[in-house]
């Protein structure tokens, strides 16, 4: 692989995740905390409208909106589309300066602590995330590869990427640890890239990685109304990355019915009860452990 030249940091793909906001307002304040000798560091707010009407979106969820068609009639009327196309335009594969690594931060509602997203298996990126996982115990890795979400993600406008989410946090809110464990992951990534670029893999370079593997979702139960019928159960609730076990409980109903997880399989949920996910019908994503060979 060849060097890594042009890295692009994105806060505020959904304007309500204010950490990444922050992070970005902070960085294009004192561009020398993220200024590296190596390759050139942009930043970007992903979605300034969201952010400054302090929702996730205006017309339709931005980090859903990069297999669109700039031809699509949609594109001439709603804003993430038209912002889509203009960070395509500025940032892509095959555009005049295409950026070659993206950073994307976010925060979510869930207790995932501090977790990177990884959307391929492509061996630097593995790479990369072995290394962290090795100098922060406390990560948590996640494998989005198999959920489709490769194709229509910003970061998807580039082959080399990975999502920071943190959380619990509320939307809209600030929380003083997860914003300093954002940074510091940020400054861990642009570290190991410069080190890459001069002097190849660290010294000390795992030869797996353990991660979670998304292997599907699960909704609430709903009436035909579209309704909720039950919530996350409380022994669920906040119980990111805990396994799973069919027979367990999953939701409580209005009338105090438990309802039990009827999968054939252990699995380790993640997004518990994220707030944003509702309109999207997704209560919890399912994992799987996986264990990567690099070598």
């Amino acid at each position: 692989m060849s060097k890594i030249n042009r890295v692009l940091i994105v806060g505020g793909t959904h304007g309500n995740e204010l950490i990444g906001v922050y992070i970005i307002q902070k960085f294009e304040r004192y561009p020398e905390l993220v200024h590296r000798s190596s390759f050139e560091t942009v930043t970007l707010l992903g979605n300034p409208r969201a952010v400054a009407a302090n929702t996730r979106y205006i017309d339709r969820d931005l980090n859903r909106c990069f297999a669109f068609s700039a031809d699509d009639p949609r594109a001439q009327t709603e804003y993430e589309l038209q912002r889509a196309n203009e960070i395509q335009q500025e940032f892509g594969q095959g555009e005049h300066r295409p950026v070659d690594l993206i950073i994307d931060l976010h925060g979510t509602t869930s207790n995932v602590g501090a977790m990177l997203i990884l959307d391929n298996l492509e061996s630097f990126t593995l790479q990369l995330a072995s290394h962290l996982s090795a100098t922060q115990p406390n990560l948590k890795i996640y494998s989005s590869a198999n959920s489709g979400r490769n194709q229509d993600s910003l970061r998807s406008i580039t082959p080399y990427r990975m999502g920071i989410e943190v959380g619990p946090v509320a939307h809209g809110t600030l929380h003083a640890d997860l914003f300093q464990s954002t940074e510091q992951l940020v400054q861990n990534i642009l570290n190991y890239v410069d080190h890459y670029n001069n002097q190849g893999l660290p010294p000390i370079q795992p030869s797996t990685l353990s991660a979670y593997q998304y292997v599907g979702s699960i909704d609430y139960p709903r009436d035909e109304q579209n309704n909720l019928l039950a919530m996350i159960h409380p022994r669920l609730q906040f119980n990111d990355f805990a396994a799973l076990i069919p027979g367990d409980s999953i939701f409580l109903s209005f009338d105090g019915q438990t309802i039990f997880y009827q999968g054939d399989a252990v699995v380790y949920p993640v997004f518990i009860n994220e707030a944003a996910y509702y309109e999207k019908g997704v209560a919890m994503v399912l994992t799987q452990q996986k264990v990567y060979d690099l070598e």
